[in-house]
């Protein structure tokens, strides 16, 4: 038996820190996520690395982490490597964030996404996320795709 669900890669860091917890506002420059709102997304791990440090710039300042705690959580998302769907997570309400966004909200949704600069992106929640027991390797595709999960796979809370 298996669980049929969208799939959408993430590049790391971001793909770790969905799947621990950390980064709970996915952005996308579309409202890509809107159509499977309330619905379970699988994580694909993606071969590169997101080009940027924003993240490690919000973990430390806005979240108050020091380099040994970033560089564990790195580690945490690397237990699987590339190229494999690694985990599950719940999607919830997609809206864009307006350009006069500022101060002490937008500043929250900075830190939610792991993210600066998110005036115009399209933010989605998410929620409940979780590791499959082993990884399954998938060749990721553009934006959502469908994924068999088989069973034997699937975290005891899902």
């Amino acid at each position: 038996m298996t669980l049929q669900v969208s799939c959408l890669s993430f590049r790391q860091p971001y793909a770790g820190l969905v799947l621990d917890g950390v980064k709970t506002i996915e952005t996308r420059w579309r409202p890509l996520l809107g159509a499977i709102e309330n619905c379970t997304l699988a994580i694909h791990i993606a071969q590169k690395d997101w080009e940027g440090d924003d993240w490690r710039d919000v973990l430390t300042h806005a979240l108050g982490m020091d380099l040994v705690q970033v560089e564990e959580l790195v580690t945490s998302g690397e237990r699987y490597g590339r190229g494999v769907v690694a985990g599950l997570v719940e999607v919830g309400e997609t809206w864009q964030c307006g350009v006069g966004l500022a101060g002490a909200e937008l500043e929250g949704l900075e830190r939610a996404a792991l993210l600066r600069g998110l005036q115009d992106k399209h933010l989605t929640l998410l929620s409940n996320p979780r590791w499959l027991l082993q990884p399954l390797y998938a060749r990721a595709h553009k934006d959502l795709w469908t994924i068999d999960i088989p069973v034997e796979l699937l975290p005891s809370s899902s």
